[in-house]
């Protein structure tokens, strides 16, 4: 397969990485986030990948749409327009696949915590919250996957209605809020964590990345899926429609 890439930062140059590694794929193009991007650029190109800032993301977004390569998108922080995104992915007949991140172990972990929530919510002396502790130079938060994750929590555990991204010094948290929290600290890659408590017990769910190559290697293989994918159905997709279909 042909890649063009979209955003030559730490990401971008770490699935630069596994492409060349790979001994059968290829980079056809890569774009720096400061790129002006048309249609044309993607000529040739069996697979978009896009992990720049949400401001390059959704200005670029028209002309990967009108290139109609499927694209997978890995920049984060846009989640407010999803709506809009996913409307526009359908109006141009085009594919994207979406993931705040697409590593296979934090897509079990995700599903683990989720799976946790539920098993906790019938037992009220149980309180579940969320922590994500990155590097300094990531410029969201909370992270989206710490977002994610809290979308995850409130499906699966109907005592906790809300998220609470920061607290106040002028009211305690209520029951049922969720809180997120974030630490930025030196060059962390990435570490998100599950906090269930109780009087009588504590249990911790957390993953930790050691490096980037699980993200770029899962952003790879989700892109040979959807190319696959796109002629016969294209549309919007997430990680889960790619794992639901790998694990069934």
């Amino acid at each position: 397969m042909r890649f063009t890439l979209v955003g030559n930062g730490r990401m971008g140059q770490q699935v630069a990485l596994v492409i060349g590694q790979s001994g059968c794929h290829e980079i056809s193009a890569l774009l720096d986030v400061d790129t002006p991007v048309v249609p044309e650029v993607f000529k040739g190109s069996d697979a978009i990948i896009d992990f720049t800032v949400r401001e390059a993301f959704l200005n670029n977004l028209p002309a990967m749409l009108l290139s109609r390569v499927p694209v997978i998108v890995g920049t984060t922080g846009w989640d407010d327009v999803m709506g809009d995104v996913k409307e526009k992915v359908t109006e141009a007949g085009a594919s994207l696949l979406y993931s705040a991140n697409f590593s296979f172990g934090v897509n079990i972990f995700l599903r683990t915590v989720r799976e946790a929530a539920r098993l906790i919510a019938p037992f009220t002396q149980f309180d579940i919250a969320f922590a994500e502790q990155h590097h300094t130079g990531k410029a969201d938060f909370p992270s989206g996957t710490a977002l994610r994750a809290a979308d995850m929590i409130l499906s699966a555990n109907s005592r906790k209605k809300t998220v609470v991204r920061e607290l106040s010094d002028e009211r305690k948290l209520a029951a049922e809020e969720l809180q997120v929290a974030s630490l930025r600290l030196g060059s962390v890659f990435g570490k998100h964590t599950a906090f269930i408590d109780s009087d009588a017990d504590e249990i911790v769910i957390s993953h930790t990345a050691k490096n980037r190559s699980g993200f770029a290697s899962g952003a790879v293989e989700a892109a040979i899926w959807l190319a696959q994918r796109h002629a016969t159905n294209p549309g919007f997709y997430t990680m889960d429609d790619f794992l639901n279909e790998r694990l069934a």
